[in-house]
């Protein structure tokens, strides 16, 4: 290992650290954390990335995932270019002067998520995601003492979205503790849906090696980094729920669909609901982002340039950049992506990433694609509370009042996973 690496590495192992103080000091240095769990949850994210990372046949089995994805984006296009002609990505009926503008990403990229919809309703029918939950969630219960419900849910975020999750642990959301309803939100926001997951692969497609197999680590690593920042910024009264449950006792939702078939009906109809919602935040994330540039631009020029969002939260989050392990420089071009996610989505931060990602290393264009890897934006934010609010209308003073430090701790949370991947990538 040469001199710099060596350096490099270091600082992401500081930044690690720093960012586990900067959750402690946010949460109002409370008493009663659980160091012990909170050590053991470093190491169980850092065994997490060598394993998933530096081990010869799990990169094969990231080359076929990756295969696989490229085979699903073809699917799509044949789908899509049928329904919507060339602006689905059939062939044009003209001579196309610029084709990289080609590129529709409503006709073409977003209605992945309609077969991703699809072949996640017959994995969850098939009780195949229900079993990698129930394994992760053991996991989770013995690595951190959690109770059963905190565990299901927080591994079920792996796969589905901050919604879906607490559908797994539904009957006992209104006897969890403000602790554990914390751990369950917290978790929410700094993992990725595995539908998600697919389209910003194809995004990141020749900007990071094996896309897909990065943004699943990151979100496997992202799930214990959240009860790590979840049980420093606001420990935990008791190890367990009040009454005990188990992971091994938490069972999945049952499936809605009564065949395959149905089950993948209801699939592509879920994905309808998500493909809407993403468009809809789309248009009015950018609208109102650009609306407030255009409010803070009156002030005119400060530092050469004009005042806007990005600008501002990128003075914020240059310095976490820089923690996770990246130049200052490459710190300072971070920023305003990340800045970009929490205000925006990571949707619009990954597009903006993967259209110019000429001023990163590969090093640090792998620790921002952890640290954009995760729901913990506004809009977001806004959804799980309505959802949660449905499933638990008794909890509605709690999830009001802790949805805003949730938003903190799942940033805190995802960048974590970014300086992790720092530590081990060499």
């Amino acid at each position: 290992m040469t001199g710099g690496a060596l350096a490099g590495v270091a600082q992401s192992g500081l930044g690690l650290l720093l960012l586990v103080a900067l959750a402690w000091i946010i949460g109002r240095m409370p008493r009663g954390v659980s160091w012990r769990a909170v050590g053991i949850g470093l190491v169980v994210q850092v065994v997490i990335a060598l394993v998933l990372l530096k081990l010869p046949p799990v990169q094969l089995a990231f080359v076929w995932a990756n295969r696989a994805v490229s085979a699903l984006e073809a699917a799509t296009r044949a789908g899509t270019s049928v329904v919507f002609g060339y602006l689905g990505g059939g062939a044009p009926p003209f001579d196309a002067v610029t084709p990289a503008n080609s590129f529709v990403l409503a006709f073409q990229g977003l209605p992945l998520i309609l077969v991703i919809g699809a072949i996640a309703g017959l994995l969850y029918h098939w009780r195949v995601i229900p079993l990698f939950v129930r394994l992760f969630a053991r996991l989770l219960r013995r690595s951190f003492g959690v109770g059963g419900a905190v565990g299901v849910s927080t591994a079920a975020n792996v796969f589905v979205g901050m919604v879906e999750a607490p559908l797994f642990v539904r009957p006992y959301l209104a006897r969890l503790t403000n602790s554990e309803l914390f751990m369950v939100m917290t978790a929410g926001l700094s993992t990725l849906a595995g539908n998600m997951m697919v389209l910003y692969a194809v995004f990141l497609t020749g900007v990071i090696d094996d896309p897909i197999g990065q943004l699943l680590t990151a979100s496997l690593i992202s799930a214990p980094a959240a009860l790590v920042v979840a049980m420093v910024m606001m420990p935990a009264m008791a190890a367990t729920t009040p009454d005990g449950v188990l992971a091994e006792d938490v069972d999945a939702p049952p499936s809605e669909a009564s065949s395959s078939l149905e089950a993948a009906v209801v699939g592509v109809l879920n994905g309808i609901n998500l493909l809407i919602n993403v468009v809809a935040m789309l248009i009015a994330g950018i609208a109102l982002a650009a609306l407030a540039n255009m409010v803070l631009g009156l002030g005119g020029d400060i530092g050469g340039a004009p005042l806007t969002l990005e600008r501002m939260l990128g003075w914020i989050m240059a310095p976490i950049a820089w923690a996770m392990g990246m130049s200052w420089t490459e710190a300072l071009a971070a920023a305003p992506l990340l800045g970009t996610k929490v205000v925006v989505n990571e949707l619009v931060a990954f597009l903006n990433f993967a259209a110019d990602p000429s001023a990163f290393s590969p090093r640090s264009r792998l620790i921002l694609t952890y640290a954009l890897s995760s729901f913990a934006n506004i809009g977001s934010l806004g959804i799980m509370i309505g959802g949660m609010i449905a499933m638990v209308p008794e909890r509605r003073a709690d999830i009001v009042r802790l949805a805003p430090l949730s938003l903190v701790s799942g940033t805190i949370a995802t960048c974590m996973t970014g300086a992790v991947v720092g530590l081990v990538s060499l």
